[in-house]
């Protein structure tokens, strides 16, 4: 098909061997086909660069008044994370004063995130997205760029060029506060159990960990999922060793919490023979039995300011320079202490 001639609803239509009606529900998300014919169209959809007419983008009016935030994660596992509760809180509370609406969903994969992004766009169903979770030659980043979707990304550093703009914490900084702090206890045998390897954030941490050796600590890592199941799985095998570290680090409060919930249940001392920490903080983290050591961020801030800086995005015709949030500093509790 020459990619001279714009390529309508009819044309995928008849390549995906389907109704035109069908092809609307498909690309709008909306109810009437079955799940794989909706992915066989939205692939073909792509494979041809659809976009809708301007005269169809005019029918829905210039602004949808919505943005959307596509989150890669379990259910589960968003519905225990105090970060995701702070930061949606956040976000909505910037958006409200707007008068502006916010559509979630949750995806299971990249590729799916990705076909949202289309979706939304090819629909005019959001004015702009938020996005989470970057990794290193984030395929994300270049979709949105050509789809010219004004997007904002919440990361751990500035932005590449023709990238979306980014609102970004040094998580390298806040890992030195976090394990140079332990190194300084005294601890030299130091696990960190992370989230997904491919996100930026758990490079980063690992390699300030890594970084350590040079003070003599061991450092290891164990990638999870964020669950607290996977958390708790990993801290029994490591209390089961032979040779047990002496910290452990989660990435959230949640995964602390159940680690410190398997050093009791294995009668192993929080912190006279284990000390625990955490990349998260939350009211539950400080009310615990011992309460944990945590690096503390202002997440509600973090929202309504992503929010904010999205609505700003939203307006310009530029991609604007890149902005630092509100930085974490580290919260010492009863969970860390010297080792023996």
């Amino acid at each position: 098909m020459s990619r001279a001639k714009r390529v309508t609803i009819t044309d995928i239509a008849r390549l995906a061997g389907v109704s035109p009606g069908a092809v609307s529900f498909a690309l709008n998300g909306r109810p009437g086909v079955s799940e794989q014919t909706r992915q066989r169209i939205l692939e073909i959809a792509e494979q041809h660069q659809w976009l809708p007419s301007s005269a169809a983008r005019a029918l829905v009016g210039s602004r949808a008044g919505v943005i959307g935030f596509a989150v890669n994660r379990s259910a589960g596992t968003l519905g225990a994370e105090a970060f995701f509760t702070d930061l949606i809180a956040g976000v909505q509370s910037a958006l409200a004063t707007n008068r502006i609406a916010m559509q979630m969903v949750l995806v299971a994969s990249l590729e799916e995130e990705v076909a949202t992004y289309r979706r939304w766009r090819s629909a005019n169903q959001v004015d702009g997205v938020i996005v989470i979770d970057p990794r290193d030659d984030d395929p994300r980043l270049t979709v949105l760029r050509d789809l010219d979707l004004p997007a904002v990304v919440i990361g751990s550093h500035a932005s590449d060029d023709s990238h979306p703009a980014t609102i970004w914490l040094d998580d390298s900084q806040v890992a030195h506060a976090l394990f140079d702090y332990l190194a300084a206890l005294g601890h030299r045998s130091i696990v960190y159990v992370a989230g997904p390897a491919e996100f930026q954030h758990t490079r980063m941490r690992t390699e300030v960990l890594v970084g350590q050796k040079d003070r003599g600590v061991v450092g290891e890592v164990i990638a999870t999922d964020f669950s607290p199941g996977e958390a708790a799985n990993a801290m029994r095998r490591l209390l089961s060793r032979r040779e047990r570290p002496s910290a452990v680090v989660f990435d959230n409060d949640v995964m602390a919490i159940a680690g410190l919930r398997v050093a009791q249940e294995m009668r192993v001392s929080v912190p006279g023979d284990l000390s625990i920490a955490s990349f998260d903080d939350s009211v539950v983290a400080g009310l615990v039995h011992p309460s944990i050591t945590c690096i503390t961020r202002d997440t509600f801030g973090l929202g309504a300011d992503a929010a904010d800086f999205l609505l700003e995005q939203i307006d310009s015709a530029e991609i604007l320079p890149d902005r630092v949030g509100p930085l974490p500093g580290l919260t010492v509790r009863e969970s860390t202490a010297a080792p023996r």
